[in-house]
């Protein structure tokens, strides 16, 4: 019998980048696809991708992609990933409806979207997978149960327990149970809240604060959330209809997620309930809802751009009541923060985490987690979805219930586990990290660019132009100096002129320039200017030679 082999490409040691490799023989299936938002010294990156060059190397053994459900966390790679490594995918209705969307938006045709129902079992090669509902922060959710000749793993996917969940549909304990009965080589286990004690708050308990808000708000109504969270739209909904409002939907993926879940039935909106941006003059303030984007503070997002009055068609004003259903994603904090304070700003009555119940988390807490530990019974335990902190905290929650030190695994990117019954090894390493995504450029962008963007947001960048007869070899024009985010020209005339005179300075030691000095004169060009305008302002600007023949 052979070894199973877990690769996680991402989602280890991070929040977000989701991806796992399950290898047994010649057949690969990959668990998630996902994306995460680049961090803030990642200046004009607007996406963070897994690496998939194990993949791209494997390619004609990948024979599917099994998605818990339709966050950008679990989805956001698709159409980068697709062009490379393409294999059917499986996911319930809403998560397939939204890789359809994401792939017609990158002009994706071609893959195969399966889509399956809770309790359903496919093969796939060597593996056999039985899906299993979970509650979530976003309808279609599910665990999968994975099986091989080496054993089952049950991967959890992000999860939490909610006994009164919106669409009356539970978390399916008794499979996780009875696959626990059966016998569970292995368990992968979402780690988001580990740090937290105690029970997930149920998403109801969302609704009824909105239902307060409803009552008491004698304006304009503004709530802005993850756009995927249709439980949560739903409910705002329900009070529109109870409190004779009109709900507007603002924001690109607000609009289309939306579209798209009332077209497959996931959410329910009456047709006179609804309206379109351009009708919100027709309505009193009262009768207004706008559901909008920018529960990060993006700055793109719709809520941003009505703060700062840069919408064209909505702006914040006095007697609105802006509700933030959300909590900051770790590392938005500053740009939430920025946000808040703007809408006050605009005379809005605010309303956030810190003040009211208005979100609740889509992840189990420490005694949620305990549960499926106990029901699942596996022998090894990989902790998944969180930072190394995370993955150590929940490592040890397992310990504590009684699993052997031996059998708890813990796996940063670089690094995958073999699996049998008999013995766990870890390997490695494997290729495995991040690829940025900067506009349609994939990859294109690595350490270097980002040193060298990061260089100039600080710094700034002086350009100098000299121009050199093609005849001669003598100087016939410059040096000139175009500074760029360093000092103001017309302001620092002698400062500017002191480094031009450096420039002419290492110009003057050559009779006759040839095209073989020009690397050696714009390397003197960098270093002694450098070393003038540190010593004269203490700033170290990019600076930029150009020599050209003419």
């Amino acid at each position: 019998m052979g070894k199973l082999r877990i690769i996680p490409l991402g989602g280890v040691g991070e929040i977000g980048k989701n991806m796992t490799a399950f290898e047994y023989g010649d057949d690969i299936v990959v668990v998630d696809c996902g994306s995460v938002f680049p961090r803030q010294d990642m200046l004009g990156i607007d996406l963070v991708i897994p690496d998939i060059t194990y993949l791209t190397n494997n390619r004609e053994r990948v024979r599917a992609f099994l998605v818990t459900h339709g966050h950008e966390d679990h989805i956001g790679a698709m159409p980068y990933v697709f062009p490379h490594v393409s294999a059917p995918v499986y996911g319930t209705k809403l998560t397939c409806a939204l890789i359809r969307g994401k792939l017609t938006e990158h002009n994706i045709s071609g893959v195969q979207l399966n889509v399956i129902k809770p309790k359903e079992t496919v093969s796939i090669g060597a593996f056999t997978v039985q899906f299993i509902k979970v509650s979530h922060s976003i309808s279609g959710a599910v665990a999968m149960a994975i099986t091989c000749p080496a054993g089952t793993v049950i991967v959890t996917g992000d999860f939490k327990i909610d006994y009164t969940p919106i669409d009356g549909e539970v978390t399916d304990l008794n499979t996780l149970a009875a696959w626990g009965t059966k016998g569970v080589l292995a368990l992968l286990a979402d780690s988001t809240n580990i740090e937290r004690p105690g029970y997930t708050m149920s998403e109801r308990k969302i609704g009824e604060t909105f239902h307060n808000f409803f009552k008491e708000a004698k304006g304009r109504i503004i709530i802005a959330m993850f756009a995927s969270n249709l439980h949560r739209i739903q409910q705002v909904v329900d009070n529109c209809i109870e409190f004779k409002r009109k709900v507007c939907f603002v924001g690109r993926s607000m609009i289309n997620v939306t579209r798209l879940a009332m077209e497959i039935g996931e959410l329910k909106i009456p047709q006179d309930a609804y309206i379109e941006i351009g009708d919100l003059e027709c309505y009193d303030d009262h009768e207004i809802v706008v559901l909008t984007t920018g529960s990060q503070g993006e700055p793109m997002s719709g809520l941003t751009r009505m703060a700062n009055s840069e919408h064209r068609r909505l702006q914040i004003r006095e007697g609105d009541t802006v509700i933030i259903s959300a909590t900051p994603i770790p590392g938005n904090e500053i740009m939430v923060s920025r946000i808040i304070n703007q809408l006050y700003r605009c005379g809005a009555t605010v309303v956030y985490n810190r003040i009211a119940d208005v979100h609740v988390s889509g992840h189990a807490c420490q005694e949620e987690l305990k549960l499926v530990h106990t029901l699942v019974k596996p022998k090894y335990f990989i902790p998944v979805h969180g930072e190394y902190r995370m993955l150590h905290r929940h490592a040890q929650l397992a310990m504590d219930l009684g699993m052997k030190e031996d059998n708890v695994i813990i796996l940063e990117l670089g690094q995958a586990v073999e699996l049998s019954e008999d013995e766990a090894n870890i390997i490695g390493p494997m290729p495995t990290g991040s690829v940025m995504v900067d506009g349609l450029g994939v990859g294109d962008v690595g350490n270097v660019v980002l040193r060298d963007r990061k260089h100039l947001s600080q710094d700034g960048l002086i350009i100098v132009v000299v121009g050199v007869s093609r005849e001669t070899g003598a100087v016939i024009s410059g040096p000139e100096l175009i500074s760029r985010g360093f000092v103001y020209v017309r302001e620092n005339e002698e400062l500017i002129s002191g480094a031009r005179s450096v420039a002419e300075g290492v110009l003057a030691r050559y009779d006759h320039i040839e095209q073989s000095d020009w690397t050696a004169i714009k390397n003197g060009i960098k270093d002694e200017m450098h070393a003038y305008l540190f010593n004269m302002i203490k700033r170290n600007p990019m600076i930029l030679p150009i020599i050209m023949e003419t």
